[in-house]
């Protein structure tokens, strides 16, 4: 069990308590253990458990939680409160923007004790006539309803590929093979998931049958199966699950066929003559291919890396040659948009700063929340003050590493910049991002983004459609427009590195390419964990073509500071925006 999991299990615990209206400080010690453990750099599980308490600054009896929790699974005061709450009252604890007040007051004042049921009350306008709630609240809960039934049997890029990983494991060790691997989505990169899927060489296909049918966490499809493919889904989350077993010879042919998109397998080659094969398709259905580059060798073609098989013009560019030199985990010098103590972080600015050092990198770009963001414990203008004090003093201890005076100030309603121009004018750069009022049409949101983006300290427009992948919808922007405009005004927009974001969506990054915008891989951290989510940035750059060049945070230490320095010298003091575009 893992830090993530130990840290949910003790919320939950804290939501039920809230549900079951029980004692308030309770609550707020299982909120604080899962707090503190947060804050934790290391693996808790791998603590010896005597230790615990010394290790991670947890008093004696949570320690002692912790410990029951990574051996048994769970703890006594948790498995007590799912044991007089219905399954689908816990599971109502995980919609969008009902906590566990209004949860308990649907499950006892309305009786309503699953999403179906919640959902039929809403439907026949029960739900607005309890009190504290309203048709405002109601509809809202509609919208959270259709939009978690929508990703029912889908997971997330990093859920998918750890399960992928687990069974290629499994089936390697079944088989004795290394000819095992995830294909599909997974390989292709996609950042939510239907389907996993896996090819696997094996000449007794029945072994691999009999594991997958007895694995835990699996369920079946036998209409779906045959000798050759087991189907069915993961039990928890629903997704489908397909394994496909093929002679050794046929391993590499199968491999590629599983990867790429139906688009891609099936696009005309450029310059095909009668006779030739026509598609990537059919040249492997003529011959057998013991590497996947030859596959394009044999096609004419330049070799297609995985994450860009999706029948998007590939093809046409791996013809010309054109296909670029993609983006490496290794090209990024430093982070920018990360989150300390002074806001909602869990570590200090020290303990951020000297993660990434020793971790190879050259910089760190601090954008704690502006003033508007009360919920994030937003920094009003003294705080800043006190904050870039403390960063010149870090800079002069920890140099040649250098940290970058930098916020995530909110967009406000207006498309205003949160604080006055001197205080803007402090920051080395600034990320402009929308945390508030997401309801607005296209037009209102893109016209929010548009005068913020012409805001001559904006440095960087991040996340800008705010969605949360498999939780809620972004908010509609006319893309062309806000790429545009960046590329007018020379600000970079940031691929938040964030799995549940992932923000700009990939399928934009080749048009901001051509624009000549630059992109930013941010992890947007709050904790020294967050830091690992810019390999999830850097797989949907790679989607869209992107390349080191064209990576702001490939710039080094040094290249960062001269641009910074430029750009904050172009900036007039007169240019002040006063037009409001409502």
């Amino acid at each position: 069990m893992d830090n993530r999991a130990l840290i949910r299990a003790f919320r939950l615990a804290a939501s039920l308590l809230e549900l079951h209206d029980e004692n308030p400080f309770k609550i707020r010690a299982y909120e604080g253990t899962a707090a503190a453990l947060e804050r934790l750099e290391f693996p808790v599980a791998e603590v010896e458990r005597t230790g615990l308490p010394d290790r991670t600054g947890l008093s004696k009896t949570a320690a002692a939680r912790v410990a029951e929790l990574l051996d048994t699974g769970s703890f006594d005061e948790l498995t007590r409160l799912l044991s007089i709450t219905p399954p689908g009252v816990v599971e109502m604890l995980n919609i969008k923007g009902i906590g566990p007040k209004k949860i308990r007051a649907l499950w006892r004042e309305l009786g309503v004790e699953s999403p179906g049921a919640l959902r039929e009350a809403a439907e026949q306008d029960r739900v607005s006539k309890l009190k504290g709630f309203g048709k405002k609240t109601q509809d809202a809960i509609l919208q959270a309803l259709e939009f978690s039934q929508e990703s029912r049997g889908k997971l997330l890029y990093p859920q998918a590929e750890e399960l992928g990983n687990d069974l290629a494991a499994r089936l390697q060790e079944a088989l004795f093979t290394d000819q095992v691997a995830v294909v599909g989505e997974v390989r292709r990169r996609l950042e939510v998931v239907e389907t996993v899927c896996l090819v696997a060489a094996t000449a007794q296909p029945w072994k691999a049958q009999e594991m997958l049918n007895n694995l835990d966490g699996l369920t079946a499809d036998p209409a779906r199966s045959g000798p050759f493919a087991w189907r069915g889904t993961a039990t928890t989350s629903g997704v489908k699950v397909e394994v496909y077993l093929v002679k050794k010879e046929d391993y590499i042919n199968q491999l590629f066929l599983l990867t790429g998109a139906e688009a891609h397998l099936t696009e005309p080659l450029p310059g095909a003559l009668p006779g030739q094969p026509s598609s990537l398709r059919q040249v492997v259905k003529r011959e057998q291919f013991y590497q996947e580059a030859a596959i394009y060798q044999k096609a004419g073609l330049q070799y297609v890396e995985p994450e860009l098989r999706e029948g998007l013009g590939e093809i046409t560019l791996a013809k010309e040659q054109k296909l670029p030199q993609l983006l490496e985990d290794s090209d990024l010098r430093g982070s920018l948009h990360n989150h300390s103590t002074y806001s909602d972080g869990s570590h200090t600015l020290r303990q951020m700063a000297e993660f990434l050092r020793d971790n190879g990198y050259e910089y760190l770009g601090i954008c704690d929340h502006s003033q508007a963001a009360h919920y994030a414990n937003g920094l009003n203008p003294d705080r800043v003050r006190q904050q870039q004090r403390e960063i010149d003093q870090l800079n002069q201890e920890l140099a040649p590493f250098r940290i970058f005076k930098g916020i995530e100030s909110d967009i406000l309603g207006d498309g205003a910049l949160d604080y006055a121009p001197d205080v803007l004018a402090s920051f080395d750069f600034i990320v402009a991002s929308v945390h508030s009022n997401l309801k607005m049409d296209e037009q209102r949101a893109t016209n929010r983004l548009l005068r913020a983006i012409e805001n001559p300290y904006t440095t960087m427009l991040g996340h800008p459609t705010g969605r949360l992948l498999l939780r809620r919808e972004g908010y509609p922007i006319n893309y062309k427009a806000v790429i545009d405009a960046c590329a007018q005004h020379n600000v970079i927009i940031e691929i938040n590195a964030n799995p549940w974001r992932l923000d700009l969506d990939w399928r934009w990054v080749r048009y901001a390419l051509d624009q000549g915008v630059k992109l930013s891989i941010n992890p947007d951290a709050h904790h020294t964990n967050g830091y690992a989510d810019m390999r999830y940035g850097v797989m949907m750059g790679r989607k869209g073509g992107l390349t080191k060049e064209m990576t702001f945070n490939a710039l080094s230490g040094e290249e960062m500071a001269a641009y910074f320095a430029e750009r904050k010298a172009n900036i007039k003091p007169a240019e002040v925006f006063k037009t409001t575009l409502f």
